[in-house]
């Protein structure tokens, strides 16, 4: 299985709703993507607020494998959901990894 965990950090035009109307999408797309083991979503409710940086947003999926991943980028779905952020976007951090057998 892969992971693959993305952080947004959102200009100052983004509200409260709008950051759930993101979480929303996000979590829709379990159900609209094929290789989608879990996914999670949610806005930031660290309270290290030293840490945050500026990044509001947590996205979690987990993967079947890495080819499920690789399909993952260019889908439609998410490719909607990638361009729902025109506008709103400041930064985005990505990382992928491989989920190892305990």
């Amino acid at each position: 299985m892969f992971e693959h965990l993305v952080i947004f950090k959102f200009n100052d035009k983004i509200t409260p709703a709008k950051q759930q109307e993101f979480v929303a999408q996000l979590l829709a797309l379990q159900d609209q993507i094929p290789g989608i083991v879990d996914l999670t979503a949610g806005v930031n409710v660290t309270e290290e607020t030293d840490r945050i940086q500026g990044f509001t947003l947590g996205l979690r999926v987990t993967f079947e494998d890495q080819e499920a991943l690789r399909a993952y980028g260019p889908h439609p779905a998410h490719q909607a959901f990638v361009a729902s952020l025109d506008g709103w976007i400041e930064n985005v951090i990505v990382t992928d990894y491989r989920v190892s057998a305990k």
